[in-house]
């Protein structure tokens, strides 16, 4: 996903990053990367809200128990896999309307 824009973090880099974002899993210059981007980017702002609404949701539903680590690392996987599908749908789709 790409706004169109130059940024000096790309909004791939930036959605790769968000759950580490949300997480707080960001050192202090990663996380001001993040915030930066975030604040001059609708789309990626947009996505933001998205991410932290589901994660808030997931947080919610299972109370404080922590995921297994291979579970956690299942799902993150999956989650750049269906990211790459998106991101290679939508450049593909780009390209056919040019």
């Amino acid at each position: 996903m790409s706004c169109g824009d130059h940024h000096e973090t790309s909004c791939e880099e930036v959605l790769a990053r968000v759950y580490s974002y949300i997480d707080g899993e960001l050192d202090q210059g990663g996380c001001g990367e993040v915030r930066e981007h975030l604040d001059e980017c609708g789309p990626c702002l947009r996505e933001y809200g998205l991410e932290e609404a589901v994660k808030k949701i997931v947080n919610k539903s299972c109370g404080c128990e922590q995921a297994p680590a291979e579970l956690r690392s299942k799902v993150l996987g999956r989650i750049e896999e269906i990211c790459g599908e998106i991101k290679a749908s939508g450049t593909a789709g780009a390209s056919e309307s040019a």
